[in-house]
C-alpha cells in the first residue's frame, strides 16, 4: 500500500505541473457578434454565385464561350472571385434583361468582366489589352 501512495504523490505532482503550464499558456477565446444583415449579406452572395455557375452549365452558353476562346475554369474562377456588391447588381441586371437576350447578356457582361481585370493586370486572357500599371 505504500508504494501505490509513494508512485501516487510522483503522478499527482506531474499533473499539478502539467495543469500550471497547461493554463499559462491558455489563451482566452472571444467571440464577435455578427449582424443579420452581414449574415444575409454572405448568404445573398452565395446563392448569387451558386445560381452565375448553375447558368454555365447550359449548352448555349458553354458553346458561346468556346466560341469566343474562353475556357469554362476561367469564367468559375473569376465568378468566385467577385465581392458580394458585384454578384448583386450583376443578379439585378440578369433579372432586369429581357428573357431572349440572357445568354447573349451572360456572356457579354462575362466579356466586360474579364477586360476590366485584363486592364488592371490581375489577368492576361485578351492579348490586345494593356495593362493600365
Amino acid at each position: 500500500m505504500q508504494t501505490i501512495r509513494k508512485h501516487l504523490r510522483y503522478v499527482s505532482l506531474f499533473m499539478a505541473i502539467m495543469m500550471a503550464f497547461g493554463s499559462v499558456w491558455a489563451t482566452s477565446a472571444s467571440a464577435g457578434v455578427v449582424g443579420t444583415g452581414e449574415l444575409l449579406t454572405e448568404q445573398r452572395a452565395d446563392l448569387d454565385r451558386q445560381s452565375l455557375l448553375d447558368m454555365l452549365e447550359r449548352d448555349e452558353v458553354k458553346d458561346k464561350l468556346a466560341e469566343m476562346g474562353v475556357s469554362q475554369e476561367q469564367v468559375e474562377q473569376r465568378i468566385q472571385n467577385l465581392t458580394p456588391q458585384e454578384l448583386s447588381s450583376f443578379e439585378q441586371q440578369l433579372a432586369e434583361a429581357p428573357v431572349g437576350e440572357d445568354v447573349v447578356g451572360i456572356i457579354v457582361l462575362f466579356l466586360l468582366v474579364f477586360i476590366i481585370t485584363d486592364m488592371l493586370c490581375a489577368t492576361n486572357i485578351f492579348s490586345f489589352i494593356n495593362c493600365i500599371r
